[in-house]
């Protein structure tokens, strides 16, 4: 990079450090990192304002403020990358590829892994499907989600039963490895973090028995890499995908990172601009293609730059705020938030590994006598509480947690969903480096208060999602 890239770049980077808020200044009590809509007030159905609890971040975290300061620095450097001779672009192609080490080094990738940017972890794990070799056998276990259980359509796919235990997980994969076409190629896809439970699976221990049959393994850490460092050369991971609006960088991009080799032998996940090295005109009247062989090679198209970098930014801040500080805290509020549930005896939280398993700030339940959507309802308009309800886009692990035991229909739900279907959905609180005390606080008392006096309004269906009636 020039002398004067390097000025703009360190311009940038002084803007965004006096931008962001002191770690060590924050109380105990207060959100270790500061996010976006923090301040945000939301009226109440009942009457008054108060502040948003944002407690969905399972779905997509709120933005980091350091993230959005560093992209605020950097928009009016803003130019096309990889595309132009001018100081924008090649200042703009300089923070893409730094972003790209940027990720790297924060997924602790080895010497030779490839990090590619996608849209997201859906789109990370569509690609790695497409590039599978011939005849390739992928094991998934049916508790994942929707994005890692659904792209294998090409390949031949054993689904694996839910484990009670992750010893149990371990010992199923290594059964059906053992029965596996051993000359053949083969994927294992594994979560790292339950988008529904939150517990955290045996990774290194499921690579460990995946390289014993000849298989290679995918980590899917939506869940995992916004709450606990991920390291690919330590859980020895062939691949690992997430995304940028689950790790405090939301602004529609995602990450593949590791092994070259498929990545380079297979066609381009799109054609275009930027995965072509050379075309040229053959005398058929065809054209014929060099395709890069770098990560370029699947990302045709002008790039997301303002996400990719939003992801690097995300990336530094956990660093430098320290995970085990993180974590450390992030256990705090798991305590607070399951020791108030098990205070509440009509709910029922939802564990596949039990009540030890150490788990990450994602939490679903159940409360006897209620339909979710209506709980959820409830939290929000009369308390101010973001949370989730449903199945969370992981049908079979939900169905699974909730089959034997379905919840009792309330009188909100989807008036379109098949019989007994409505019973069937849960309540999913979700927590991180964002959340302050006073929202998990908030959060216990309204699921006491619901349970105990009921709500204070009345609720209607409307297209499928229980609101207020007004």
């Amino acid at each position: 990079m020039s002398a004067s890239l390097n000025t703009a770049c360190a311009t940038t980077a002084t803007t965004t450090a006096a931008a962001a808020p002191p770690l060590a200044a924050q109380p105990l009590a207060a959100a270790p990192l500061a996010v976006l809509g923090r301040d945000v007030t939301v009226p109440l159905v009942t009457g008054g304002e108060v502040s948003y609890a944002a407690l969905d971040y399972a779905a997509s975290a709120p933005a980091l403020q350091r993230v959005w300061d560093d992209v605020a620095a950097y928009a009016p450097y803003y130019g096309s990358v990889h595309r132009g001779a001018g100081y924008l672009s090649q200042l703009s192609t300089d923070l893409f590829e730094q972003s790209r080490v940027t990720v790297a080094e924060f997924l602790d990738c080895r010497p030779g892994d490839q990090v590619v940017f996608t849209r997201s972890t859906t789109d990370s794990l569509n690609l790695l499907a497409s590039v599978l070799p011939a005849d390739c056998q992928v094991f998934v276990f049916e508790t994942e989600h929707h994005a890692s259980l659904l792209p294998w359509t090409n390949a031949r796919v054993t689904y694996l039963n839910a484990p009670r235990t992750p010893a149990e997980a371990v010992a199923t994969l290594e059964r059906a490895l053992a029965g596996r076409d051993p000359h053949g190629p083969a994927l294992v896809c594994v979560t790292g973090a339950s988008n529904v439970t939150g517990e955290l699976w045996p990774v290194k221990e499921l690579a460990a028995a995946a390289h014993a049959h000849g298989a290679r393994i995918v980590l899917d850490a939506a869940q995992l890499a916004p709450h606990h460092p991920v390291s690919v050369r330590e859980l020895d991971v062939d691949w690992v995908a997430f995304s940028g609006h689950k790790l405090y960088a939301p602004f529609g991009s995602g990450v593949l990172a590791g092994r070259a080799d498929w990545l380079q032998e297979a066609e381009p996940y799109l054609a275009g601009g930027g995965a072509s090295r050379k075309v040229a005109r053959r005398e058929d009247g065809g054209v014929e293609v060099e395709w890069h062989t770098t990560a370029a090679r699947h990302e045709a198209g002008s790039p997301n730059v303002i996400g990719v970098y939003s992801i690097a930014s995300a990336c530094r801040a956990l660093t430098e705020a320290g995970f085990e500080s993180l974590v450390e805290r992030e256990r705090h509020l798991i305590a607070k938030v399951r020791e108030g549930l098990a205070e509440v005896p009509a709910v029922r939280v939802l564990s596949l590994f039990g009540d030890d398993a150490p788990r990450v700030g994602v939490i679903s339940f159940v409360v006897d006598g209620w339909n979710s959507s209506h709980f959820a309802a409830a939290l929000s308009a009369e308390y101010g509480i973001g949370v989730r309800d449903g199945l969370f886009c992981a049908h079979p692990l939900v169905r699974t947690l909730l089959g034997s035991e379905p919840q009792a229909q309330g009188e909100c739900g989807a008036p379109e969903a098949a019989p007994g279907e409505r019973s069937l959905n849960a309540i999913r609180v979700s927590f991180g480096a964002g959340t302050p005390d006073e929202h998990v606080e908030r959060f216990v008392r309204a699921v006491g208060e619901l349970v105990a006096d009921g709500a204070k309004w009345q609720y209607r269906t409307e297209e499928g999602r229980c609101v207020p009636a007004v």
